[in-house]
């Protein structure tokens, strides 16, 4: 028989290799791809990487095995039993498109080394699920062959999306030029909104394939633990400090311009400032922050940190733009926070934003308030003053792991036999 007829037999059968759990949190032998297409930021691979560390963390006998075009996946810790795969890395644009990072490299090649890696990584590791973040098909549809062959190959596929994509019309636009919902209705098993039910849906007001909803689930925003006290660096901060921190960096100067300014201006709270600048921010704004540290009492600078839990964990009060996994360290860590979200070239942060001041659970400045240094000061002075996020209901918003864990048990429970959703033969 043809090994892949084979492998998808098996797999719509039974679980894949003996690989049934001989107790409850033990599922032998079982392979999960990650792929993470990583253009901007740090979001994409730290998203997951926390769903792999969870995963290995539950499970024995769970090997991840997370496809990354981070440019500096290198400098994060993995856990035992996850590793990562490397592929050229591209940076998208703010209008939109594409550019690889060797300006020597056409990005066409580029795009190709990276969908022959893609591929062939897939099906030497020969996984049983595969979870996809945020881009369905992949960059400009590069998983598209990766994903046919593990379709048939009777391997899970799995589709995560965060709380908030985009909004609602400019997402129904983009997805609709590529066809990605009537692709995604072929090939997904599954889609996990990685956000509680009640919060947003990622996908209100589309005009979603028939019988679609069926595979949804809401996970709840992904917990994030608190960091060991040992963590280098941190011994040396003051205590009781307010955190600035814009994820990456690659668009966060004018965030922490506007906090130097606020406290230029004067009156804000007496805390120091701690600033992490982030990998990707431009060597002229690196330069003024450091030279404004120098100058300003109380203002400290780290250019980068791969624990930034840790950071977050020793801080009094949080100042950021409102990206996923920082709103998610916020509330996960019990941080008063200001949010000031991107507002272009996606609506996401704006939107996540909104809806959390909405229900109380942080504070929120648009950019051009924020960079108003009195309206600014006076938001730092109320901050330290506001209600924790606990103390609003942000406990029960954090079930995304577990509810991930049981997800993913269940896929291996015997009862449910593995069975995948495979396309129609070909006629």
């Amino acid at each position: 028989m043809d090994r892949d007829v084979e492998a998808s037999a098996a797999l719509i059968t039974a679980p894949q290799r003996g690989r049934g759990r001989a107790k409850q949190e033990r599922l032998s032998q079982v392979r999960i791809l990650m792929y993470s297409h990583d253009t901007f930021g740090l979001g994409h691979l730290r998203r997951c990487r926390t769903i792999a560390h969870a995963l290995v963390d539950n499970f024995k006998g769970v090997h991840v095995l997370i496809i990354s075009g981070s440019q500096i996946a290198g400098a994060f810790e993995f856990k035992a039993r996850v590793d990562f795969v490397k592929v050229p890395s591209v940076i998208k644009l703010y209008n939109g498109e594409y550019t690889s990072i060797s300006q020597h490299i056409d990005i066409h090649e580029t795009l190709e080394w990276r969908k022959q890696i893609i591929q062939s990584t897939a099906a030497s590791f020969d996984p049983d699920i595969a979870i996809i973040d945020k881009e369905p098909l992949g960059l400009r549809g590069e998983l598209l062959p990766t994903l046919d062959m593990l379709k048939r190959r009777g391997c899970r596929l799995v589709v995560g999306l965060r709380d908030v994509m985009d909004d609602v019309e400019s997402l129904a636009a983009e997805w609709a030029s590529r066809d990605v919902l009537r692709k995604m209705d072929a090939l997904y098993d599954d889609v996990w909104i990685y956000g509680p039910e009640g919060f947003w849906n990622p996908l209100e007001g589309m005009d979603l394939p028939a019988g679609f909803l069926s595979r949804f689930a809401y996970t709840g925003f992904l917990r994030r633990d608190a960091a060991p006290r040992k963590v280098s660096g941190i011994e040396e901060l003051p205590s009781d400090y307010v955190l600035v921190t814009a994820g990456g960096g690659g668009d966060g100067a004018p965030l922490m311009r506007a906090v130097l300014a606020a406290k230029m201006e004067g009156g804000q709270p007496p805390n120091p400032l701690v600033f992490v600048l982030g990998p990707f921010m431009g060597a002229e704004d690196r330069e003024h922050f450091h030279r404004a540290a120098a100058e300003l009492p109380g203002v400290h600078v780290i250019d980068f940190h791969n624990r930034l839990e840790a950071l977050l964990e020793g801080a009094s009060a949080v100042v950021s733009m409102a990206g996923y996994n920082t709103f998610c360290e916020i509330l996960s860590l019990n941080k008063r926070a200001l949010l000031v979200p991107r507002v272009a070239p996606r609506r996401e942060q704006l939107i996540r934003a909104s809806r959390a001041a909405e229900l109380g659970l942080i504070d929120m400045l648009l950019p051009e308030d924020a960079a108003q240094p009195a309206l600014m000061a006076e938001r730092l002075r109320r901050l330290i003053e506001r209600p924790l996020p606990m103390s609003v209901g942000a406990d029960a918003m954090l079930s995304g792991l577990e509810r991930i864990r049981d997800l993913v048990k269940s896929y291996f429970d015997s009862a449910n036999r593995r069975e995948v959703f495979l396309p129609p033969a070909a006629e």
